[in-house]
């Protein structure tokens, strides 16, 4: 992989963390695009993970500095029962990671029909979406739960996760603003410690391997960042708008056109 391909893929990951169409899916279709033959795809994909998740932490840094230092007061407040609320969601996603690792990582190997069905999957799931449910409840523990489960299968390349967590909070009748800021805040932890093990496991791997070409990550890293900013600001509004039809047409449409080139190329 060449620094200016990993700075595009970056700069996709990026805008696409936020948006419901599917990152992952799209790193795929990017690689396959560019013909690139990464040795360890996972790894890369989880770096620009990474990148975009400190994006938002970046944008969200006030709430979240409002729920840390909440612990401290070491009270049962509403602060601590949101973050145990967001513990209770990464469960799901932590097993999955724990027990079926290698199982996932060969997902991510350009297969891009199957990645094809999955944007098409998501088009459906954004569309159901917007089914009105009288949204107006907040985050429960159950809610937490279920919400954690679609971030699980979100797992899947071509299955946004964003997509799939907000709407699922919305099926069960969660108020928008909070499934967003539900969404955009669960993902936090799971990815910053699967990146930080990559970040750990690429270091061993430069100090015994002096070959080893890190660039292309640090460039990719940098450029999800910065599109990873700009997106989490702009999905924010895009939401409380209930402008997701456009992103459930380009889902099914982008499916299509990866199924077609998976089959005829």
């Amino acid at each position: 992989m060449s620094v200016i391909e990993a700075i595009i893929l970056g700069i996709l990951q990026g805008f696409t963390e936020f948006l419901p169409v599917s990152s992952s899916g799209h790193i795929e279709l990017g690689k396959a695009m560019f013909n690139i033959q990464q040795t360890d795809n996972l790894t890369f994909t989880i770096l620009v993970h990474g990148a975009t998740v400190l994006s938002t932490i970046v944008v969200l840094r006030h709430e979240i500095w409002k729920l840390i230092s909440a612990v401290f007061r070491f009270t049962w407040n509403e602060e601590t029962q949101y973050l145990a609320k967001l513990a209770v969601s990464m469960i799901p996603v932590g097993l999955v990671g724990v027990f079926f690792e290698d199982a996932v990582e060969q997902l991510f190997n350009g297969r891009v029909v199957m990645v094809g069905v999955l944007l098409i999957c998501t088009g459906i799931i954004l569309q159901l979406s917007r089914l009105d449910k009288g949204q107006n409840k907040q985050v429960g523990y159950k809610h937490a739960m279920a919400i954690g489960l679609a971030q699980a299968v979100a797992i899947l390349p071509g299955i946004s996760r964003s997509g799939a967590t907000i709407a699922t909070a919305l099926a069960m009748g969660i108020a928008k603003p909070h499934a967003t800021r539900f969404s955009f805040l669960m993902v936090l932890a799971p990815i910053m410690g699967a990146t930080i093990l990559k970040i750990g496991k690429l270091g061993k791997e430069a100090s015994t391997t002096p070959q080893t070409d890190w660039l292309p990550y640090l460039a990719g890293f940098l450029a999800a960042f910065i599109a990873g900013w700009i997106a989490c600001r702009w999905m924010l509004n895009l939401v409380q708008g209930g402008k997701i039809t456009y992103f459930s047409v380009y889902c099914v449409i982008a499916g299509c056109i990866a199924i077609a080139a998976g089959w005829f190329f």
